[in-house]
């Protein structure tokens, strides 16, 4: 007999659906979404108000905390009124008991009914405690209508969380369980409004409330129809819903306190709002924005989209931050600081600036031009896309392809040879979730660097979180935890110093053509921050990263349709830099405190510095660095004692030579680089009668050897024309080309030529007037 009461109590009280529900850092409710069996029934909720329990006591079981699960006294006065009353009366159920009653689900009041929920009143008493109970009961009670439990109820009749309810709306809601299908708020306001002034009566007669809280109480309006349940953070309710369904051991609630600030969600919110109704006007649609904690990790807004469910042509529904998309040039700081890791690469290092083609791949800056040679730090404050292709052919594709796969990015579902050099210039899938992973946990490992002593600590790197664990599309299960020594083990991603000058790099960014634009962007404080426009201008990005936070602005249109002028420095960086004045502000980084020398760096290429640089600054660079290449463009030339000509030994005297140090570039470095720098002085002449220099003067810019060339078709219909280019270190020379050893023009001071070459391989051969020759071969296909 005693084991079959020990097991009279189901496994599980309560097993009917619950709605997903998502509260902000403070319980704020943020989204709600009905349950499937059509109910509004919140997670249960182990914290009940006070109020509900005093009023709830009061209503319905006054010696709930003194009875073991059966009241006998209330029962002994159920049994008189009802035989006086030849009715119904009063059922003598405690709240106990009710628990029972509502988890059996709907059965029949007869003794035998009553009987089994007295028994398991008991056997609930015996392991749960009172407050448990109480949880039990305010979390599955009916309060009318579609509305179960508690916090729903607070929410559909007062738009506010219930410990935020004043004693006249608890007690209307303690009252409503009692006859839930006959008072509800809408109809029998009389009889609402009677039983909800005896309670409070009740409640100042054993001196719970005083008389004028009693007063005030009656006089507040009874609740009306049920109200719309907040809809902040849409998107995320949606994503935790999928997290929920996919890995079932990940959550065992519908219900979720998240990360979320709701008053600087709010603010986020409506800001997008504000940048959504001017780019409609562009037939830009949507717009998306994540705001991380660098410290913590925590997502404090989350706003997957612009919601407006009432227009399907927008796909509101899309979360963007959870959707891979093409992250444009948001993925150069991240090469940058790679090399700058590896050591072999300086942070003002020159890189080629000039018209390149890769294995049939033809790489173009935003603006179309070419500058020769450009720092390193410039060319990413500038996004230039050629630069950072040299840059990745320096560093590797396969290797970036590992860098990024250790970053967190778990989009990248090709090999590395499927993207190829276009890795770098958006040419892979990235989440903007994934994303803010990223530079948030960068600038969080930078800051830990002195708490770390230096050393690379995996645990601070890891994807945003948005209930205190790491979360993503993949399994939630937590990590196993490592020890310090594995940790010191593993390899870093990238070193100290080198996340110094990504971030130092970042706080100048701005585009060719546009500096005008970068002056509307001021901030009173520093920020690192990269724009990037997907290839067809379908998606315009913005990252931004301050020691306390990430920012990530996405906009575009979820259909994937391009649109003019759809660039992230017009449409997500105005949204970005709005987003960092609504929040604190905070200094910047500390310079790094281990991992790094100085080193002499030679001014004009950027270059650890050799013994015939001109000038020279001490910078500090990672440790790594300390075989880094030696300045390969400053040399000693030999000049008459005039200092007009270049000679060699057999021509002038070397007592009458002066040996100057000279910065000279490649010819087509040489060619681009002085028409945006007046001062490169080119190489002087050879003094007539002297011999040559070994190093060619002429170079051919276009072909490369062994291109691939596709002739347009013009307007008319016509096939067009090739343009070939060359460069002479001589300014007033002139060239002679020849295709298929067949003369076919001069050029005088700027080598181009307009050619129509016949589909086939060929060669075109350039000679200047001293003899000078260089030949290449291409070959010329059909139309595309």
């Amino acid at each position: 007999m005693l084991i079959c009461f020990w097991f009279c109590l189901p496994s599980r009280l309560f097993t009917k659906p619950t709605s997903f529900v998502l509260t902000d850092k403070e319980g704020n409710l943020l989204n709600a979404a009905i349950a499937s069996d059509g109910q509004w029934r919140f997670p249960y909720n182990k914290e009940v108000p006070e109020k509900f329990e005093k009023c709830i006591v009061a209503f319905e079981d006054k010696r709930f905390f003194y009875h073991p699960g059966v009241d006998a006294l209330a029962i002994g006065r159920a049994v008189v009124q009802n035989l006086k009353g030849s009715r119904t009366v009063s059922g003598g159920s405690t709240l106990t008991m009710q628990v029972m009653r509502l988890s059996r689900g709907p059965h029949s009041r007869n003794i035998w009914n009553k009987m089994v929920e007295a028994i398991q009143a008991v056997r609930l008493e015996c392991t749960h405690r009172k407050k448990t109970i109480l949880a039990l009961y305010a979390s599955n009670a009916p309060f009318g209508s579609n509305v179960v439990g508690l916090d729903a109820a607070a929410w559909r009749y007062y738009g506010r969380n219930a410990a935020q309810l004043s004693w006249g709306e608890m007690a209307a809601l303690a009252v409503l369980p009692n006859a839930p299908s006959v008072i509800h708020p809408g109809k029998n306001r009389t009889l609402l409004l009677n039983k909800r002034n005896a309670l409070l009566e009740k409640l100042l007669a054993n001196k719970t409330i005083d008389s004028t809280t009693c007063m005030l109480a009656m006089q507040e309006p009874l609740p009306g129809a049920p109200q719309a349940l907040p809809q902040i953070t849409p998107h995320l309710l949606e994503r935790f819903k999928k997290i929920y369904y996919s890995h079932t051991d990940a959550y065992n609630s519908t219900g979720l306190q998240t990360t979320i600030d709701i008053q600087l969600q709010e603010r986020v919110n409506m800001l997008l709002q504000q940048h959504h109704a001017a780019l409609r006007g562009s037939q830009i649609n949507n717009i998306a924005a994540m705001v991380v904690e660098v410290e913590t990790g925590n997502v404090l807004t989350y706003t997957g989209n612009i919601y407006q469910p009432s227009d399907s042509s927008l796909e509101s529904h899309v979360d963007v931050l959870a959707a891979p998309r093409s992250p444009g040039s948001t993925l150069k700081p991240i090469l940058y600081a790679s090399l700058l890791t590896e050591g072999r690469f300086l942070p003002r290092q020159l890189v080629p600036d000039i018209p390149t083609r890769f294995n049939g791949y033809t790489p173009q800056n935003f603006d179309l031009g070419y500058d020769g040679a450009v720092p390193a730090n410039r060319a990413l404050a500038r996004s230039l896309n050629i630069p950072a292709v040299k840059m990745l052919q320096q560093y590797k594709y396969p290797r970036f392809y590992n860098v990024l796969k250790q970053c967190g990015i778990t989009t990248l579902s090709h090999p590395a040879d499927f993207y190829g050099m276009s890795l770098i210039l958006g040419g892979c899938e990235v989440t903007p979730f994934e994303l803010a992973g990223v530079y948030s946990s960068m600038a969080r490992m930078y800051k830990h660097a002195a708490k770390n002593k230096g050393k690379w600590n995996s645990a601070d790197w890891f994807m945003p979180k948005i209930d205190g664990r790491t979360t993503g599309d993949q399994a939630a299960e937590p990590e196993k935890e490592k020890t310090n020594e594995e940790r010191a083990n593993e390899g870093s991603l990238f070193d100290y110093p080198a996340l110094w000058h990504m971030f130092n790099a970042m706080t100048e960014v701005m585009r060719p053509g546009e500096e005008g634009l970068w002056g509307l962007f001021g901030s009173a404080q520093r920020i690192a921050w990269k724009t990037g426009t997907s290839f067809g201008f379908r998606d315009g990005w913005a990252i931004g990263v301050t020691p306390k936070y990430c920012v990530v602005v996405w906009v575009g249109n979820t259909s994937g349709e391009g649109r003019p002028g759809l660039t992230g420095i017009n449409t997500a960086a105005p949204v970005l830099f709005d987003i960092f004045r609504i929040l604190p502000a905070s200094q910047w980084f500390d310079p790094p405190q281990s991992g790094f020398i100085y080193l002499p760096i030679c001014r004009q290429s950027g270059y650890k510095a050799g013994p015939d640089c001109l000038t020279a600054d001490t910078m500090l660079v990672s440790a790594s660095a300390i075989n880094a290449a030696v300045c390969p463009y400053h040399r000693s030339i030999h000049l008459d004692k005039t200092g007009t000509y270049r000679v060699t030994a057999n021509c002038e005297s070397p007592a009458d030579m002066q040996h100057p140090s000279w910065f000279v570039l490649p010819p087509t470095m040489e060619y681009y680089y002085k028409q945006h720098h007046t001062d490169y002085k080119p190489l002087p002449p050879f003094m007539p009668g002297c011999n040559a220099e070994t190093n060619k003067p002429l170079e051919l810019v276009y072909p490369e050897e062994g291109a691939v060339i596709f002739i347009p078709r013009e307007i008319s219909g016509e096939k067009g024309n090739t343009i070939f280019s060359a460069t002479h270190r001589n300014a007033n020379s002139v060239l002679y080309w020849h295709l298929d050893e067949q003369f076919v023009g001069t050029t005088r001071q700027f080598h181009k030529i307009a050619l129509n070459p016949s589909e086939g391989p060929h060669t075109i051969t350039v000679v200047d007037e001293s003899g000078e020759s260089v030949t290449r071969s291409f070959r010329v296909e059909g139309s595309r």
